[in-house]
């Protein structure tokens, strides 16, 4: 499990094509501070378990269906990611509840910079779309970020600069895929509604049994 927030940012040292996926090699210095083979780093939102280390980087195996469903399959030597180490108990949880699972990806529609940070508007497709909400939390690329408001086909959210600043935002272009996860806990209340309207249902159709209606 992970906050969202980022702890650094890191590089593509090397990208190898292996049988049914991709062996990535991630420069970094933070992350590697007590990891150990083995462990998961969230990787632009992605949770990947650590297959290899060196005095300063790490490697993961990225599965074909992760690389399919993710950016990690577009990823490319020199390429900046955003990284989390996985949470701790007792750690604080700044800002979400985030598992790493990405749901698929977003397209930035638009960038527009102010005085005092950035505006931008993600379009997601309409299976993801219906788990956001105004004001709600979600994760694009990692970073666990409000949304501000809906709009037809995606959401905006604000940037401030202490975010800017310290993750691989500057690489979000119009047109250019984000991976997103939404909060996982509008899944929970889905499922549990669902649940619950199944069971309405059958009890619904048990006395009608009784009663002689069916």
């Amino acid at each position: 499990m992970f906050t969202g927030l980022i702890e650094e940012r890191g590089e593509v040292r090397d990208v190898k094509k292996v049988p049914d996926g991709i062996i990535l090699e991630i420069k970094a210095g933070r992350v590697l501070e007590g990891t150990s083979r083995g462990d998961s780093i969230c990787i632009n939102g992605a949770c990947q378990t650590v297959t290899g280390m060196t005095e300063d980087s790490f490697s993961v195996f990225v599965s074909r269906v992760t690389a399919e469903v993710t950016t990690l399959g577009s990823f490319r030597k020199g390429t900046r990611v955003n990284l989390e180490r996985a949470l701790l108990p007792g750690s604080r949880l700044g800002g979400h509840i985030v598992q790493g699972h990405v749901d698929g990806t977003g397209t930035i529609k638009k960038a527009v910079r102010d005085a005092s940070g950035m505006t931008f508007e993600i379009g997601v497709p309409a299976e993801m779309a219906r788990y956001i909400a105004a004001k709600g939390s979600v994760a694009v690329d990692g970073i666990s970020l409000t949304v501000v408001s809906l709009v037809s086909g995606g959401f905006t959210l604000y940037l401030i600069p202490e975010t800017l600043e310290n993750t691989e935002i500057s690489a979000w272009t119009p047109a250019g895929r984000v991976n997103i996860e939404v909060d996982i806990l509008s899944k929970y209340i889905e499922q549990h509604l669902k649940h619950d309207a199944g069971e309405s249902e059958r009890d619904l159709k048990r006395a009608l049994l009784e009663e002689g209606f069916m």
